[in-house]
């Protein structure tokens, strides 16, 4: 049964977020077009609205994006971005709603963004090209700021890249997981050397990006051989397109991907990943919760008690 050592992930503004159990980070999209959730959330009072949900719901932390990253979705300047983000970010900042407690990520692979979020009161940097696209930019500004970094892997920009069910010719790796621990080993490398602390720094293996059903699924299983970098590590598999083939076998829309969702989160979390990105929030607090109560009669009876 897995544990969860009491780590601390080093956040912006003297905070922390210590994993010492699944922690549930909350997807607030502010985009047109992002696959799950686009255009629901565009205007900042709606926004306000979702984020106090989420944090009512038991959300530990808030992920805001101004840039779609699905397969094939159009590139989004920083000038745009932040014009999408910024009144989101005060108006949470603003208010008195539960949403202002938490910490928030900006998910951007842009300097320019991440600086001008973390000014506003952003607390880390979500990168999925892992600091790849701003040469080491995001990097640097997660330094200067004192802020948490989630690093990402992936193996082509989504402009380039497919759903993980619709590749007419699926990614080849001689071994997904050790590739992904390698190239996020490197990246972590980096971040180092731009001035992090390891306790900064989350790594993700970027599920859904540049990876087929089965890749997906591999790297969940073989978590342990992502935690053996040392640096906790990030579940964002809700609602994508590997998860509704594997639960019902065909093509499908998210919403219709719920409970394929909630069956591989809680497997993510027995086999070691200890944040949840999701879109569903308190669906996900219940079933973590019931996951990490079972876990822990099995750790208290030396392990008879089985998940």
């Amino acid at each position: 049964m897995p544990t969860f050592p009491a780590q601390t992930w080093v956040l912006a503004e003297r905070r922390g977020l210590t994993i010492d159990r699944p922690r549930i980070v909350g997807i607030l999209n502010v985009t047109p077009d992002s696959f799950a959730d686009g255009g629901k959330h565009n205007d900042p009072a709606r926004a306000l609205d979702a984020a106090n949900l989420m944090a009512s719901q038991g959300a530990d932390m808030l992920d805001l994006g101004g840039e779609s990253t699905r397969p094939g979705s159009a590139r989004v300047d920083a000038a745009e971005q932040l014009r999408r983000v910024l009144p989101v970010l005060e108006a949470i900042r603003r208010d008195r709603g539960p949403a202002s407690a938490l910490p928030i990520s900006i998910d951007t692979t842009s300097e320019a963004v991440a600086r001008a979020a973390l000014d506003a009161g952003a607390h880390a940097i979500n990168d999925v090209s892992a600091g790849t696209e701003s040469q080491d930019g995001t990097l640097r500004a997660a330094a200067d700021h004192r802020a948490g970094l989630v690093l990402m892997h992936r193996l082509v920009p989504p402009t380039a890249d497919q759903y993980s069910d619709r590749y007419a010719e699926p990614p080849r790796y001689a071994d997904v997981v050790q590739q992904v621990r390698a190239a996020l080993s490197t990246r972590l490398t980096a971040a180092l050397a731009a001035g992090l602390t390891a306790d900064q720094v989350v790594l993700d293996p970027g599920l859904g990006f540049g990876k087929s059903v089965d890749d997906n699924l591999r790297l969940i299983a073989r978590t342990r051989d992502l935690l053996a970098l040392g640096r906790p590590v990030m579940s964002a598999l809700s609602r994508k397109s590997f998860v509704g083939r594997v639960s019902l076998g065909r093509d499908s829309h998210p919403d219709e991907r719920l409970e394929g969702t909630l069956a591989l989160s809680v497997l993510h979390a027995h086999a070691g990943a200890s944040l949840f990105r999701v879109h569903d929030v308190a669906a996900h607090r219940a079933v973590l919760d019931a996951w990490r109560a079972l876990a822990g009669l099995a750790s208290d009876d030396g392990g008879q008690a089985s998940a």
